[in-house]
């Protein structure tokens, strides 16, 4: 009977429309509509990869093999599964173009069989078969290569290039192809030749680094799971790595999943802010109902039957503006969806996914529940008198306690979902105590400036407009308070992701090409090292050369244990360089443990990182089992020593004793540290020698990590921008919301002798200043949030980028002027004699 009589009132308020929840709605759809876009974006993206993984693989499945092709083994039984398989190798190399000066682009080559595509289609410019391409122009083979490849060298289709010793013409523009998926991090543009046509190159000798994979053309019906358990039954010790169409571009929905994840923690601070707004606007609303309630009550009406009025009411308010945030949020990709398409290289498909707008709807009602409790609840605690004396605010400052504990439950479950959603526990945890660490900061600064405010404003006697600025900072129940918490905390969101962005902008690009090497040079065989070295100690102007044999393997056990079973590590997703030495190299630290003899000729040992066996919890004495070439070698951890992968020298995961790889073919890879003006004459003089070599210039792969964190940082400012858009919501909200202060204010001033123009400065200032506080509070907050970031997720160094805190301080102070200006038009025309009799 409650509930009826509740709802009864509930539905005689909402006949009032939208007065007074205007900002309400604003702040809580927009909230709802950027976690809702975000979602959008990357259910897009994720159903396209799942629609299209047959073709981003160019394959149902794909069988890859690291440094080496399959064996007749393994050959035999990818026939006995497929109707037919494709052979194709991946590897790194030099395209050289010999005019009056020689030229040389880095490339990734894929080496392909006459039966490629399996699936889908090479797209060429001139148009034509990919085995006209490949026929070449009857005497030397041909080639295709992707434009900025061809740009970059001065190529068009009929020109000549040569790929280590064997001469190609270019066929045509490699425009697109079936299996690149657009998520990998290459060093170079992408080239495409026949695999027959690079037998005389002398590119793949034994211990290239280079990658083969098998893809298959399945039967219809093909249980894709069994022939996954049936690989990883037959092959598991041989490092056969299965991939197939369920998953066509999992690095790609990794990246996508936790960039998505991110962004939507980012909204959720943007939710956060707009839930200040919303609380301001229900306490507000509730102040104009005085009369409604006070009424209620001494008609006999319940403390529940007035919280469920209202309740109900703003329940209903909930929902349009959830529902509002829902159509914007899924309506904007969609009708960017041809925008966003031509940008991504990869498959999409824009439709409504019920998902992510089921979970910014999620989100959205639990932010209204936990930012309207509290102001709902205060209803309660207030009498009747006390209400006909207009005195909403009075009463206790704090509610019943199972309003309490109804809120911090509701942000439990809020964090829980948050992890459910996000997949990341860690992440959302640093989010939700970012945002309470800055909130309770913001209102301590809140508190201080009503302090400071009432400080100072004994000594401003003799100035009136600083003075009229002070008394409406330190009033009690002043608008310091809404507009410090609106605008400080979208600011703070915005000065950690700018803090974040040009520490980590700085790390790559500043920091590390002081003591970065010129060139990374990899495919070395062992039969070049000696000439290759003698190349580099005779040139006065290379500084430095670090040169290590390297092999590739893949860790498949820890002391006999499956390896992804002991530990979820970084180290065990994929294959990892391996090295050997006799003795350890200059400036190796050892932490633990000794290094072998130098005539060690026992039973394999290795030499791990440590801090990386630290986060796997390895300890002397325990057995790495790593699969090399096929071959399955255990090791026994004999050292730890510390590996640093940030100057961008030689570093290895594991260093064995030499025996323990002796007989496995192998190349060497070095790094070269050198003069600007000699590493051209470095690069002609080592590529003319040795064909097979493939330079990698550091400062090329430094670009492509800046220009990928670029875009990352552009997303995330996008995310912190809507933030900082809900934050001048609420503050306009704010501004709206004391307009009736400001005007008796106003009246009185007027009264007393005080100018329009005076009154006017007095509004500035006191925007000005409430501005100045919250970018400060803010830039404090974003420092401390940028460095946390910084020093313990991304660790690298974290110095304040002060230009990016100064337009912190001054958007803080124009943002707030603009808004109070914006409604101190009406307070400065109001007649004193009407306003003041009003008030009587």
């Amino acid at each position: 009977m409650t509930l009826s009589l509740a709802w009864t009132f509930a539905k005689r308020e909402l006949r009032g429309g939208l007065h007074g929840f205007r900002i309400f709605l604003a702040c809580l759809a927009l909230g709802v509509a950027a976690i809702a876009a975000v979602g959008t974006v990357r259910a897009s993206i994720q159903a396209g990869l799942e629609a299209e993984g047959a073709s981003l693989l160019g394959g149902d499945a794909v069988v890859r093999f690291t440094y080496r092709f399959a064996n007749d083994v393994e050959r035999h039984w990818m026939n006995s599964i497929a109707t037919r398989v494709s052979e194709t190798t991946d590897f790194r190399s030099m395209v050289v173009v010999d005019r009056d000066t020689v030229e040389r682009g880095l490339t990734q080559v894929q080496a392909v069989d006459d039966l490629y595509p399996l699936i889908g289609a090479v797209n060429l410019e001139p148009p034509m078969p990919l085995a006209q391409a490949f026929a070449g122009d009857g005497t030397f083979p041909g080639g295709v290569m992707e434009r900025v490849l061809a740009d970059r060298l001065a190529l068009s289709p009929g020109d000549k290039f040569k790929l280590g010793d064997q001469t190609f013409v270019l066929s045509a523009i490699l425009v697109s192809y079936p299996d690149n998926s657009g998520g990998g991090f290459g060093l170079g543009p992408r080239s495409l030749v026949l695999l027959d046509d690079l037998a005389n190159a002398g590119l793949l000798a034994e211990g290239t680094l280079m990658d083969s994979a098998y893809r298959l053309d399945l039967p219809e019906n093909t249980d894709l799971a069994t022939l996954e358990a049936e690989a990883e039954a037959k092959f598991r010790d041989s490092g056969l790595r299965w991939q197939d169409a369920r998953a066509g571009a999992p690095g790609v929905s990794r990246f996508v999943d936790r960039i998505g994840a991110f962004l939507i923690l980012v909204g959720l601070s943007g939710l956060a802010v707009g839930g200040v707004g919303v609380s301001a606007a229900v306490r507000s609303y509730l102040q104009g109902k005085t009369a409604v309630i006070a009424t209620l009550k001494t008609l006999g009406a319940t403390r529940r039957t007035i919280f469920l009025t209202y309740f109900l009411q703003i329940g209903v308010l909930t929902l349009a503006g959830i529902a509002i945030g829902i159509v914007l949020g899924s309506a904007i990709p969609l009708a960017f969806a041809p925008i966003i398409e031509a940008r991504l290289p990869i498959p999409t498909e824009f439709t409504l996914h019920p998902a992510p707008l089921m979970e910014a709807a999620i989100y959205g009602l639990l932010a209204a529940l936990i930012f309207t409790l509290w102001p709902l609840a205060r209803t309660e605690d207030i009498k009747a008198a006390t209400l006909f004396r207009d005195a909403f605010g009075a009463g206790k400052a704090l509610p019943a306690n199972r309003y309490i504990f109804a809120t911090i439950l509701l942000f439990a479950v809020l964090i829980g979902t948050a992890i459910a959603f996000s997949g990341t526990a860690f992440l959302t945890l640093w989010t939700a105590g970012g945002i309470l660490f800055a909130l309770a900061l913001l209102l301590l600064a809140a508190a201080f400036a009503r302090f400071t405010a009432r400080k100072f404003r004994r000594l401003s006697r003799g100035r009136p407009t600083l003075r009229f600025a002070l008394g409406a900072i330190g009033a009690r129940g002043g608008e310091t308070t809404s507009v410090v918490l609106s605008l400080g905390l979208g600011l703070a969101v915005l000065a950690a992701v700018g803090q974040i962005d040009g520490n980590l902008r700085n790390a790559i690009a500043n920091d590390l090409p002081e003591v970065a090497p010129s060139y990374f040079f990899v495919d070395i065989q062992p039969d070049q090292i000696d000439g290759f070295r003698d190349r580099l100690d005779s040139d006065s102007q290379v500084s430095g050369y670090e040169a290590a044999p390297m092999l590739r393997g893949i860790i498949t056990q820890i002391n006999g244990t499956p390896a992804r079973e002991v530990a979820d590590h970084w180290v065990l997703q994929g294959d990892r360089g391996v090295t050997y030495s006799a003795q350890p190299a200059e400036g190796t630290v050892i932490t633990e443990g000794e290094w072998w003899p130098e005539d060690y000729a026992g039973p394999p040992l290795v030499s791990f990182a440590a801090e990386e066996a630290m986060e796997m919890g390895l300890q002397i004495g325990d057995t790495i089992t790593t699969n090399i070439l096929g071959r399955d070698i255990t090791a026994t951890i004999a050292s730890f020593r510390e590996v640093s992968f940030e100057d961008a020298g030689i570093g290895f995961i594991m260093s064995m004793n030499p025996t323990a790889l002796q007989g496995a073919p192998h190349s060497w890879i070095s790094t070269v540290y050198s003069e600007p003006q000699a590493e051209a004459a470095i690069l002609r003089d080592l590529a003319t020698a040795y064909p097979n070599i493939t330079a990698i210039r550091v400062r090329d792969a430094i670009d492509q990590v800046v220009d990928l964190l670029g875009g990352i940082a552009a997303a995330t400012r996008y995310g912190a921008l809507a933030t900082l858009v809900t934050g001048f919501l609420v503050l306009i909200g704010a501004a709206a919301a004391g307009t009736r202060a400001r005007t008796f204010e106003s009246a009185v001033l007027k009264t007393l002798g005080a100018s329009r123009a005076s009154i006017l400065r007095s509004f500035a200032l006191r925007a000005a200043l409430l501005g100045l506080a919250a970018g400060l509070v803010a830039l404090t907050a974003g420092i401390a949030g940028g460095w946390a970031v910084s020093t313990y997720i991304m660790e690298t160094e974290f110095t304040p980028i002060w230009s990016s805190a100064s337009v912190i301080i001054l958007g803080g102070m124009a943002a707030t002027m603009i808004a109070g200006l914006a409604f101190a038009w009406g307070p400065l025309a109001a007649k004193p004699a009407r306003v003041l009799r009003a008030r009587e």
